[in-house]
């Protein structure tokens, strides 16, 4: 679904994330978190001289560069997310698209979707525990991927 268009901002409170593939019977695993971090893509300049110019640098596109997709939940005995990774553990490790989408306000329509491919899970963190502080036990996982695309963004 391509992006829908307004002129004020969405909020980012209201999203949802699914991966496809990843449970035993092929459906989607569908989680709400609290927090997503790392939709990110960058192309690292390269500094290349001819030796016959002037005294400058020209700067040329390089690799494109995706950092890992960030999420972070309260602790709900979910294990969908932790299995996937335990796979990953025994050497079988299993890629999966999926995506990250922003809703609006009323959580009933899709405004936006970030598009992941080939990810796999590479690092999964526990609660931090601590009797004397009264906080949510959190889960952090983070996804590696290999590409990263908008719904709707031109060819």
């Amino acid at each position: 679904m391509p992006a829908v268009y307004r002129d004020d901002p969405y909020p980012s409170y209201c999203f949802r994330v699914e991966v496809t593939g990843v449970s035993a019977d092929g459906a989607a695993v569908k989680g709400s978190f609290s927090e997503v971090s790392g939709l990110e893509v960058a192309v690292d300049p390269i500094d290349y001289r001819n030796g016959s110019e002037d005294i400058r640098v020209r700067k040329l596109p390089g690799l494109k560069k995706l950092s890992n997709i960030t999420l972070k939940r309260g602790l709900i005995g979910d294990l969908g997310f932790w299995n996937w990774i335990l796979e990953g553990q025994k050497g079988k490790v299993q890629r999966a698209d999926g995506s990250v989408v922003l809703m609006d306000e009323t959580g009933q329509k899709e405004v936006m979707r970030w598009n992941f491919v080939r990810g796999w899970p590479c690092k999964w963190t526990g609660p931090g525990m601590n009797a004397k502080n009264n906080e949510v036990a959190m889960e952090t996982l983070e996804i590696c991927h290999e590409g990263l695309h908008i719904d709707g963004e031109a060819p």
